[in-house]
């Protein structure tokens, strides 16, 4: 039994013959969906080595299949390929650079099929930002805002706000610890004042946070 799965997802039978035929011969297994929902059920049912996903499919285009993909944190761990016969289609929907998935253009050879799966999966090993949900499509990322990779329902927080967010309520526990005798009044006053800081500077990134989300809404609208 092939100990490796290779998810083609195309509603074209030349495109999913072509690529089964173009691999070359090794211990791996070919899964075939012809539309975006079949692929998905593929993707959460089998253990895949890869997915090669054409971003305009029935039933469920490949924008909605991707979406579900980098919403769950295991899923998007695996090496993805993007398909399009135009990039402009899959840029209007996720930024470039694309980070975690390689983009192949249709049509394409065997030579350009094997560096997209190779880049796929060097590009999949690459450190993401923690998932945290909060009921929006928004990632932030080094200061910045990306829509690149976003799926609904999820924010990728980068560890360092996480810490950030976590460190009033830890700096507070441990002035409050009677553990922590013999600490001088200049001393508290100082961390109070890097508590308050601190606090002022969560409270800019919600807020940031919200106008992104109400900016993305309006234009998936």
């Amino acid at each position: 039994m092939a100990s490796n799965k290779i998810l083609v997802i195309d509603d074209t039978t030349v495109v999913r013959v072509k690529v089964r035929e173009m691999l070359p011969p090794g211990n791996f297994e070919v899964l075939e969906a012809k539309d975006g929902l079949e692929g998905l059920n593929f993707i959460l049912q089998e253990k895949l080595s890869l997915i090669m996903l054409d971003f305009l499919l029935p039933k469920m285009s490949g924008w909605e299949v991707f979406q579900k993909v980098q919403a769950d944190p295991e899923l998007r761990k695996i090496p993805l390929v993007i398909m399009s016969g135009r990039k402009e289609e899959v840029t209007e929907k996720i930024t470039e650079p694309f980070e975690y998935f390689e983009f192949l253009g249709k049509p394409f050879d065997q030579k350009q099929l094997i560096s997209a799966i190779k880049l796929a999966m060097t590009k999949a090993k690459q450190p993401r930002p923690e998932l945290v949900s909060v009921g929006a499509a928004v990632a932030v990322k080094n200061g910045t805002v990306s829509t690149s990779g976003v799926a609904n329902g999820t924010v990728a927080v980068p560890s360092v706000a996480n810490a950030a967010i976590a460190t009033p309520s830890a700096v507070t526990d441990a002035i409050a610890s009677p553990s922590t005798g013999g600490v001088s009044d200049a001393e508290i006053n100082a961390l109070n004042e890097k508590i308050v800081k601190m606090q002022a500077e969560i409270d800019g990134l919600k807020k940031q946070l919200t106008q992104v989300v109400t900016f993305i809404k309006q234009k998936i609208k």
